[in-house]
């Protein structure tokens, strides 16, 4: 199970950092590079055209401003696309959000939140879960794991009001 995580600049690492741990936490490798849809199209395409046969499975691409790389993508791959927004200098992402959010008919990207470089990692693993069944049981514990540090925090917070 591989996931491609790409982002349009080196400016956008400090955030897909957040998303390369999460897949390597669930043991997922990945394949990490910069590509822009502006700058290197022809790239972007290539490397859309053959990520399955490279064995990659979902992509993840990370971009802000005029963030049109996931929608470049998707419309070259037949792979599920995750897109993940970076908050920009400009409108505070916004505008990155409606450029991967707004795909036309019959070009999907699932988006995640702005900056929400976990919620991508976890939402390949949870599409990777409906092949590989351990994957289905490290969400399983991962949920838990949730709970129980929110029940850590309730207590907490009983605790400090005393």
């Amino acid at each position: 199970m591989k996931v491609a995580v790409l982002m349009g600049s080196i400016s956008d690492v400090d955030i897909v950092k957040k998303t390369v741990k999460v897949l390597e936490e669930f043991g997922v490798e990945c394949e990490v590079k910069v590509i822009s849809a502006h700058r290197t199209p022809f790239e972007a395409i290539e490397f859309a055209k053959t990520a399955e046969e490279n064995g990659t499975e979902i992509i993840i691409a990370a971009a802000g401003k005029a963030a049109h790389l996931a929608g470049v993508l998707a419309g070259v791959s037949i792979l599920p696309v995750i897109g993940l927004p970076i908050k920009s200098s400009t409108m505070d992402g916004l505008d990155s959000l409606l450029s991967v959010v707004q795909m036309p008919k019959g070009v999907p990207v699932a988006t995640v939140a702005i900056n929400g470089a976990e919620n991508a990692g976890i939402l390949a693993v949870q599409m990777l879960s409906i092949k590989y069944e351990d994957l289905k049981e490290k969400l399983k514990d991962y949920k838990k794991k949730m709970a129980r540090e929110v029940k850590e925090m309730d207590e907490e917070v009983v605790n400090k009001l005393d």
